[in-house]
């Protein structure tokens, strides 16, 4: 049996056990989570089930002699017993392991728990070599709650080969809880449904030992479809504020979830599809927006002002695909062409994009002989039910041959590395049962605009 087998069978066990621990002691209801990760400053999070004073000790990886305390943060209800905990002054490009301390008594985890910072390799190296994992839909059953019949969500287990694979970054793309009916009337509802899914007890590993990232869409911002006349918008992004450990959101003058973020010579621009969003019904012309004037201003000053060899473009609704089913921007004519024409007007090299919603996964390739190719590279789903793609789309000839997977709970992988001069990243899709699926290479030099 190879090494790789050992690490997924301790991974699986480690989640069978984090049931144990979860359920059995009082204080932790989910987490720890690692979130944003700069040069010298990361924030760990973590929930408790009642009022806890949340503290971490941590050590440069093999290195236990050397243990720093955090500040420590008291939960209350008032914030749904939720911790964001700071840690500055931190060396970069360093690897660390890290405890728990509930109380000022440490939280036992049966699996790995780890951050990094990012190294400082301007004017000093190549850029660094790392890996992110991506995906959308995690829909985790309650019975209680579900709709009748055979339950919607399964394959809780892919978030142990998420784990497995030991990315550097997890980037959610949307999705990642699912509010029901009883859960977007009320900001009780949707502190439930969030805590309900975080303490997942196969999620604990993933959420422990990479950096996480998220965006929304609509259903765990509100209900199915929902847009900016969802009553509860503004308490739904207080909540997903308290359950995700993003550095930024939205800016001073423009509320919501959107924010950029650098990894490496990797800038990550996640998209806020819903909380500035016309609903989809909405008459067709110039007024009919996805993203809003202002966050489209937005994006188009950080693309110009970006010096990343890569840009990340990530949303919650696919943005490339030109056919209308379900949701898409293509059904936002005005924004669909503002965004491809900014691109290429501002001549921006290195684009490519993130999607997910649909409940399969592709990647899409939208060709234009006066500029380069775009890429659209939609996972999902993580754990809820399957699609498949209909009429037009089932032959698309946006899709890139091969790519199309729908029979199986998927999720993404980017594998960055390079010289400096000669960049790449390899695109993996890897199904539930650890088998990746099909992989895409695209190189730094065909994603540039032309002269």
């Amino acid at each position: 049996m190879n090494s790789r087998f050992f690490r997924l069978f301790f991974v699986l066990i480690a989640a069978t056990l984090s049931s144990v621990f979860v359920f059995s002691q009082s204080l932790l209801r989910s987490g720890p989570m690692v979130g944003y990760g700069q040069m010298t400053e990361i924030m760990l999070w973590a929930q408790t089930t009642k009022p806890a004073t949340v503290q971490f000790r941590y050590w440069p990886a093999g290195q236990s002699g050397k243990k720093s305390s955090s500040a420590r943060v008291a939960t209350n209800e008032a914030d749904a017993l939720t911790a964001h905990v700071v840690i500055g002054g931190l060396t970069p490009g360093t690897k660390f392991e890290y405890e728990l301390l509930l109380n000022g008594k440490p939280e036992k985890r049966p699996y790995p728990m780890r951050f990094q910072t990012q190294p400082l390799w301007q004017w000093r190296s190549d850029p660094p070599e790392f890996t992110v994992a991506f995906g959308s839909c995690a829909y985790i059953n309650e019975a209680e709650f579900d709709r009748p019949g055979k339950p919607y969500g399964s394959g809780d287990g892919i978030f142990a080969i998420l784990a497995d694979k030991q990315p550097d970054l997890m980037l959610w793309l949307g999705d990642n809880v699912y509010y029901r009916e009883v859960d977007w009337n009320s900001v009780s509802g949707l502190r439930y449904r969030n805590s309900h899914s975080r303490a997942l007890p196969e999620l604990q590993p993933l959420l422990a030992a990479a950096h996480h990232y998220a965006t929304w869409d609509d259903h765990d911002f509100g209900p199915n479809d929902a847009d900016r006349s969802y009553k509860l918008k503004s308490q739904a992004l207080e909540t997903f504020q308290l359950f995700w450990a993003n550095q930024t959101y939205g800016t001073e003058e423009l509320r919501g979830v959107f924010q950029r973020f650098e990894w490496g010579d990797v800038e990550f621009f996640m998209l806020d599809d819903r909380y500035h969003r016309s609903p989809n019904n909405a008459p067709d012309n110039e007024e009919k927006t996805m993203f809003g004037k202002k966050q489209l201003e937005w994006l188009a000053d950080a693309l110009t002002s970006s010096l990343a060899t890569f840009k990340v473009i990530v949303n919650g609704n696919q943005v490339l695909n030109p056919y209308h089913y379900y949701e898409a921007l293509s059904e936002y004519e005005s924004d669909y062409k503002e965004l491809l024409n900014m691109i290429k007007l501002r001549k921006i090299p290195g684009v490519f994009f993130l999607s997910g919603d649909r409940h399969y996964s592709e990647l899409l390739r939208l060709t234009d002989s006066t500029f380069y190719p775009l890429y659209d590279f939609t996972s999902s789903p993580l754990t809820a039910g399957l699609s498949g793609p209909r009429e037009l789309e089932i032959n698309s000839p946006y899709r890139v041959p091969g790519t199309l997977m729908s029979d199986s709970h998927s999720f993404g992988i980017l594998r960055f590395s390079g010289k400096r001069t000669e960049r790449k990243v390899i695109m993996e899709c890897w199904d539930q049962s650890g088998k990746i699926r099909w992989t895409h290479e695209l190189k730094a030099a065909e994603l540039k605009p032309p002269k």
